[in-house]
């Protein structure tokens, strides 16, 4: 009896209990479908970034090949560029070479030419005073003789007694003393070649160096500050002796004269006419600097006007 009893009460709890397991079946069942979808979900994106990456890796790959291509082609013309501005280098070199040559050829041939006119005008300065020495040789012989001492000559014999203005002390040659009072001249010897190119005009005034000479006596007077003769020295190259080696330098020089005597109007004429007479000249080229030194322009002058 008391096994029925026990019996009946174990069927009364299972049947009570019976719902609730058969809700919890069922829970379990949904959340291991969740979990299986989520698992599905799960590989399908690892495939797609699988796939992704794979792509990614090729593309990669195909631009490292492609730079390995690239760099290949560049070091090709790279080489092809080389080699051709060599062979354009070695072309080039040789007719530059040529050239040079010709050129260092003309520079010495011009340096020869150059020298040998100078040798000529050497020569020729030297023709001249010779020439200028047997002159004065010639007048020397020439010359009257001297009334013996003692005698006096009569009025009506002084015209034909009267003495020629003497000729260069004896052993006194154009060419050394030209060539002496030069060499002065550049040692700085300035009182010395002063008087040396003064006895040079005194009695060899009709040479082809005169001039020359007449232009050193102004430029010495100017290297010591005596303006006022330095223009008269300069002037007498203009006015005494046709147109010279020297007389472009006489302008440009008379030029810096009047500017050192602060005569600025005057200077500034003298550096114009500089320019309109000698346009290529280096002196002009100078002239053209003193004006613009003293804010003027190189505006040429249409007449010489002299101080």
């Amino acid at each position: 009896m008391s096994l029925s009893r026990t019996t009946s009460a174990f069927t009364v709890v299972f049947l009570a209990l019976a719902p609730f397991a058969f809700g919890a079946s069922k829970e379990i069942q949904e959340l291991q479908r969740d979990v299986a979808m989520l698992q599905d979900q799960v590989r399908t994106l690892q495939r797609a970034q699988d796939e992704k990456f794979a792509a990614m890796m090729a593309l990669v790959q195909q631009t490292l090949e492609s730079v390995n291509r690239t760099n290949v082609a560049v070091g090709v013309m790279e080489n092809k560029f080389n080699d051709a501005m060599k062979q354009q280098a070695q072309q080039v070199s040789q007719p530059v070479a040529s050239v040079g040559q010709k050129l260092d050829q003309m520079s010495e041939d011009f340096r020869a030419v150059r020298e040998s006119v100078l040798d000529m005008n050497t020569r020729m300065g030297k023709l001249d005073a010779k020439m200028a020495d047997l002159q004065n040789l010639i007048s020397t012989i020439q010359r009257p003789q001297p009334p013996p001492p003692g005698t006096t000559p009569s009025s009506g014999d002084i015209g034909a007694t009267t003495q020629a203005p003497s000729g260069p002390p004896p052993g006194m040659s154009a060419g050394d003393t030209y060539t002496n009072a030069f060499k002065d001249y550049r040692a700085q010897k300035y009182d010395l070649a002063l008087q040396e190119f003064t006895d040079y005009l005194k009695y060899f005034s009709k040479t082809e160096l005169a001039p020359n000479a007449q232009y050193y006596i102004g430029d010495i007077y100017y290297h010591k500050g005596d303006y006022d003769n330095a223009l008269q020295g300069f002037d007498a190259v203009l006015e005494q002796y046709s147109e010279n080696r020297k007389t472009p330098d006489a302008h440009f020089m008379k030029g810096m004269s009047l500017r050192k005597m602060e005569k600025r109007d005057a200077a500034a004429r003298e550096f114009r006419d500089v320019i309109a007479k000698y346009p290529d000249s280096e002196v002009a080229a100078s002239a053209r600097e003193q004006l613009k030194q003293m804010g003027l322009s190189a505006g040429t002058t249409s007449k010489r006007k002299r101080n």
